[in-house]
């Protein structure tokens, strides 16, 4: 490995003002993600996007990174912290990966080494993920990796005409440590 942030399937790396290309493409393929309807963005807003985050200070360890595949060097997705809570030593997670590169192992080795990061040399104690309950995929990529689901909060959000549960997974600095270590391998 020939750093922290690079895996065998990824790298991440800093988002460039470049992305802005790969990032509308994704919202393209996507179409209405999980069901949500969102309004149609100019290729000036993603370009305006992908140059603010480049130059984004990484403020109470909020940041957002790309993820490159490490084999084609590709942008595949994106992952990030977007939520702590450094007193008390939690952190919020989110990731997304492309509809052409999910199920192949691109979203678990990001989380990894997100994690590890937050974890290890951020010293957090607690992860959380908010994921909505009809989607199964991002359910399973958190059972997965070690999450425990914490609670649901009923029909919390709105979007395609009705209510949906959100579910609150959370996952221990000391969970993670017994199924990736903390460590490098």
């Amino acid at each position: 490995m020939a750093s922290s942030w690079t895996g065998n399937r990824v790298r991440l790396r800093a988002v460039e003002p470049d992305d802005w290309t790969a990032f509308a493409r994704f919202a393209d393929d996507d179409g209405p993600r999980a069901g949500r309807l969102d309004l149609p963005r100019s290729a000036e807003s993603y370009r305006a996007w992908a140059k603010e985050q480049a130059v984004a200070e990484c403020e109470d360890d909020r940041f957002r990174l790309a993820i490159e595949a490490t084999a084609t060097g590709e942008l595949v997705g994106t992952v990030g912290s977007h939520r702590t809570g450094p007193r008390s030593g939690w952190f919020e997670v989110d990731i997304t990966i492309s509809a052409r590169h999910r199920r192949q192992g691109y979203a678990t080795e990001a989380m990894v080494l997100l994690l590890r990061f937050m974890f290890a040399e951020r010293r957090y104690h607690k992860c959380l993920a908010a994921v909505l309950a009809h989607n199964e995929a991002s359910l399973a990529l958190f059972r997965g990796l070690g999450f425990t689901e914490e609670g649901r909060l009923r029909e919390h959000v709105f979007f395609a005409g009705r209510h949906h549960d959100l579910v609150m997974m959370g996952m221990l600095v000391n969970e993670f440590d017994r199924r990736h270590t903390m460590s490098e391998p």
